[in-house]
């Protein structure tokens, strides 16, 4: 008789159609029994088209058929909520004071050099009316699902992106909704998304401080925040704003990101500082949180994004900040 462990074993080998995780990875193995040499499996519907269902069922059974200890495999399946489906170890919030700072460009090298790093990871792009991490990843396939939940698209390294963009129907559309229909609209992606078991979620909030936000912060269990900003004179009182906020939503402040820091030029092997002078370790010591990272200007980074190829960007800056992230996480309540 086949034990749980390999059942489970075999069914991590059948990947869902579209998000490409397997039936382990999105958590939809609900139970698992066997008695003789008959097994039975259910499995959650949550995301899953009809035909999808189909083809998943006669995959399954594929697949458990051939153990040597199991001569019939069935498989069933039950409803579940997306939200009680979802194990997520870190849900990480970047956010910014102001628009134009690139805090979408900071979540995205996050999530990318979590995954290099072999972690399980997703994007939740919350800005709703300026979504641009779809197009930074060259994504155009729209999600699929039921009503039970809608599955995130898969980028080409393996992170699990979900926007507001994949779901219009063009790439330009604009989302003209007021205040309380984007909060709706945010907490359907916290309740809605089939993320299954992921190690981080890396969430693009809008900029500011107003409802949005504010209603993601409700909305999610967030581990922590990242705050991003640019060397300008202005740059501390918007930094401080974000970052009160956090703290009076009593969500840790993880660390700040200073982007555009500055621009270096191999030629003459010096960087230029071209919106002022780096103020980093300053706004760092300022809100007493760690400097994660400090991004160049980088017409290559630039290129690639506008190409939807950020995953091929190799800069240092990605590995660093992905370990930064993951040493102030590791030390969350120590």
């Amino acid at each position: 008789m086949a034990n749980e462990d390999q059942v489970r074993e075999r069914l991590a080998e059948v990947l869902v159609p579209t998000v490409k995780r397997s039936l382990v990875d999105l958590n939809l193995v609900r139970e698992v029994a066997s008695s003789n040499k008959t097994v039975n499996v259910t499995l959650a519907s949550t995301g899953l088209a009809p035909d999808a269902q189909a083809w998943i069922k006669i995959k399954t059974k594929e697949v458990l058929e051939k153990l040597p200890e199991v001569n019939e495999a069935t498989v069933e399946y039950t409803d579940a909520r997306a939200k009680d489906l979802n194990q997520i170890d870190h849900i990480v919030a970047v956010m910014s004071g102001k628009g134009g700072v690139g805090k979408s460009l900071v979540s995205s090298l996050l999530a990318i050099a979590l995954r290099r790093k072999g972690h399980e990871v997703g994007i939740l792009d919350a800005d709703i009316t300026g979504p641009s991490i779809p197009k930074m990843f060259g994504l155009t396939d729209r999600p699929s699902g039921n009503e039970g939940g809608i599955l995130p698209v898969l980028s080409r390294s393996g992170i699990e992106v979900m926007s507001i963009n994949l779901l219009l129907p063009g790439e330009d559309d604009a989302v003209i909704w007021r205040g309380p229909l984007i909060g709706n609209t945010i907490k359907q992606f916290g309740e809605d998304v089939l993320w299954g078991k992921l190690d981080y979620l890396i969430v693009d909030l809008p900029p500011g401080t107003a409802d949005a936000p504010l209603t993601l912060m409700q909305s999610f269990p967030i581990s922590g925040v990242v705050v991003v900003f640019t060397p300008q004179d202005l740059v501390e009182m918007i930094v401080r704003k974000a970052v009160n906020m956090a703290r009076t939503m009593d969500k840790r402040v993880l660390g700040v990101v200073e982007n555009m820091s500055y621009l270096y030029v191999p030629e003459i092997d010096k960087r230029i500082e071209i919106f002022g002078r780096s103020r980093g370790e300053e706004m760092a010591r300022a809100v007493n949180a760690p400097l994660l990272g400090q991004l160049p200007i980088d017409p290559k980074l630039a290129r690639l994004c506008d190409e939807g190829k950020i995953e091929e960007y190799d800069g240092e800056i990605v590995a660093g900040l992905g370990e930064s992230l993951v040493r102030v996480l590791s030390t969350a309540g120590k």
